[in-house]
């Protein structure tokens, strides 16, 4: 099953994406059973949000081993994670906003997404699969001179339109055995095994749950193996196979 949010009428609301149309929920499926409405919309005519709004935004860095070695760090010895802005969201087909004074990289990486779907706490691995409700895509763009003149991420990672997401949740794939590919208006600038990790998802809640709750709908981004150059005017997709590919202009601030 595919779950998206999508703006209909000036409101959010929740749908199945099946049979190339978005068929409205009465409701969040992360909240219970939902039915499906009358309401209709056709996918290539919808307006995409975040496929969810976390209570908590959870990131993980360097947790590929290509992106280490490319800068020169020490693989992670355990599973640690950040946090991210959910104000930085922005949903498939939304515009990322260089912002004026970013100057030199201005960098995207291709992140699968797992979605949380239910409250867990000290979970064992089998518990941390079973906490999944879901995978979507991720782009995190970051503005790498503000990341190293700052002592935090606030401006670098967490800007306005910094954090595309979607398009929608699929509850049905296997993330690990997948491909990602970040194109650059349709040249794929980078491609890497999704399930190449350091560390797993499940491992990662299973060492956050040890300390910190998580409940449906936080979300943890699982880093990626390289980073790719975003110009303005250009459009970056970030796909994985099985699951969808996630699409945005890149625009300058005017």
């Amino acid at each position: 099953m595919r779950y998206s949010r999508i703006a209909l009428a000036g409101r959010p609301v929740w749908g199945v994406v099946e049979d190339g149309l978005v068929h409205v929920l009465d409701g969040s499926p992360l909240d219970g059973p939902v039915t499906r409405t009358n309401d209709r919309v056709p996918l290539d005519g919808a307006s995409f949000l975040p496929p969810v709004v976390p209570p908590v935004f959870y990131a993980v860095g360097f947790n590929y081993r290509g992106h280490v070695a490319e800068h020169g760090k020490l693989a992670p010895q355990r599973p640690e994670v950040g946090y991210r802005a959910t104000s930085a969201l922005t949903g498939h087909g939304c515009p990322i906003i260089r912002p004026a004074g970013v100057n030199g990289r201005f960098e995207a990486e291709g992140e699968v997404v797992a979605v949380i779907g239910r409250t867990v706490k000290k979970a064992t691995r089998q518990e941390a699969q079973e906490s999944v409700f879901g995978w979507t895509i991720g782009n995190d763009v970051s503005a790498r001179e503000w990341q190293h003149a700052d002592r935090t991420f606030w401006r670098s990672k967490n800007s306005d339109t910094f954090k595309p997401m979607g398009p929608w949740i699929d509850t049905d794939v296997n993330p690990l055995d997948q491909t990602t590919t970040v194109r650059i208006d349709g040249t794929a600038a980078a491609t890497f095994a999704t399930g190449d990790m350091i560390f797993d998802p499940f491992d990662y809640i299973v060492e956050t749950t040890k300390y910190i709750t998580l409940h449906p709908g936080d979300v943890l981004w699982m880093g990626a193996d390289s980073t790719v150059q975003l110009e303005p005017g250009s459009t970056v997709d970030i796909e994985i196979s099985g699951i969808g590919a996630l699409s945005n202009p890149v625009l300058e601030e005017s």
